[in-house]
């Protein structure tokens, strides 16, 4: 484990342009193909990805699977293969750039929920910083203004259970490896991708099953390299860079999908974004 926190940040930026990649190419797929379908495919790539990496940190498989809690580990996997399914669902009815605005909210739901899911405490001004950063929420969704439309709750819900596995994630740590998390976390989703994933195959163009080779090695390039930023810095001290995806991903449905980028999108996602750097400053503070 080393501290090089110019190397870290340097990783944390080139993994949320790779993530902000697979999330365009996801985008063009789904709008193509069932999403379940997709992420499946996916889903077995990044299964094949994660046993070898975790095989290789443990020794061999029977160790990286090694749990004291299975279903547990069983309930993580699961939850993120299906955040990924909705929030890939948000990218067709939203676009990116309103997808990860409101998504971008998810380090406050992780603080909020952080005191009745762990325990831990959390401060006024945390808890100021987490109002503040819904009212972003509200400014980018606008409820009451027009007709309020439902699409818009997608990448809420997407949020919510980012949070709850970052949450289940650091939960499972107390008891298991990193490495069997990991594990878990591959395994057990792309068994239930593909139990679901199965009855919603289509046929797909060579150029698309093209496009879809490069989802699989930007998901597992993505993984290596946030791998790779953990083991060179803390995690305190980079992750205020993973809200880059957020700018990264907007960049590309503006100039390559033809999205836009609406007023009071740009305004409520600053707000969220100030309001997440805030909580995760006052996080590493109290550490």
């Amino acid at each position: 484990m080393q501290n090089n926190q110019r190397l870290g940040i340097m990783l944390m930026i080139a993994t949320t342009f790779v993530f902000a990649i697979q999330d365009g190419i996801s985008r063009h797929l789904a709008g193509n193909y069932n999403v379940i379908m997709i992420v499946m495919i996916r889903y077995w790539f990044f299964a094949a990805f994660v046993i070898t990496i975790a095989t290789r940190q443990s020794g061999s498989i029977r160790v990286a699977a090694a749990t004291k809690q299975p279903i547990l580990q069983i309930t993580r996997g699961t939850l993120l293969a299906l955040e990924i399914c909705i929030m890939v669902s948000a990218f067709v009815l939203l676009g990116l750039v309103e997808s990860h605005a409101v998504f971008a909210c998810y380090p406050l739901l992780i603080a909020a929920l952080s005191g009745p899911v762990l325990g831990e405490q959390v401060g006024w001004r945390r808890w100021a910083a987490i109002g503040i950063g819904f009212i972003g929420v509200l400014v980018i969704l606008q409820p009451g203004y027009a007709v309020f439309a439902p699409a818009a709750v997608v990448p809420l819900i997407a949020a919510l259970m980012f949070a709850l596995y970052g949450l289940l994630t650091r939960y499972a740590a107390r008891k298991d490896t990193t490495a069997t998390s990991f594990f878990w976390t591959g395994t057990s989703g792309a068994v239930v991708m593909t139990i679901a994933g199965v009855w919603f195959w289509e046929p797909m163009t060579a150029v698309d099953w093209w496009w879809m080779a490069v989802l699989c090695v930007t998901g597992a390039g993505g993984h290596w390299l946030l791998i790779k930023t953990y083991e060179v810095a803390e995690a305190s001290s980079v992750q205020p860079f993973a809200y880059l995806q957020l700018v990264f991903a907007s960049a590309i449905g503006i100039f390559l999908l033809g999205e836009t980028l609406r007023p009071n999108v740009a305004l409520g996602a600053a707000i969220v974004v100030a309001a997440g750097l805030f909580t995760l400053w006052r996080a590493k503070k109290a550490a």
